[in-house]
């Protein structure tokens, strides 16, 4: 699944994340896209088991992939 978050003000990008994330089964990685790294989402992140990467884009953006534990 991807979602994209750009163009939203924060806290939409990650109230959005973490609702699309509770949703997802083991093993199931969803790709977000975003204006600017997430910072507090990464903490929640690690808090919660995720596994996470983060990818520079050429446009300024970033992609997240992220995998439920």
């Amino acid at each position: 699944m991807i979602l994209d978050n750009r163009g939203l003000e924060p806290p939409q990008p990650m109230m959005r994340t973490l609702a699309a994330l509770a949703k997802m089964n083991p093993g199931e990685t969803l790709t977000i896209i975003n204006d600017r790294r997430p910072m507090f989402l990464y903490e929640q992140l690690d808090e919660l088991g995720y596994r996470h990467e983060t990818i520079a884009r050429e446009d300024g953006s970033f992609e997240i992939r992220i995998t439920k534990g």
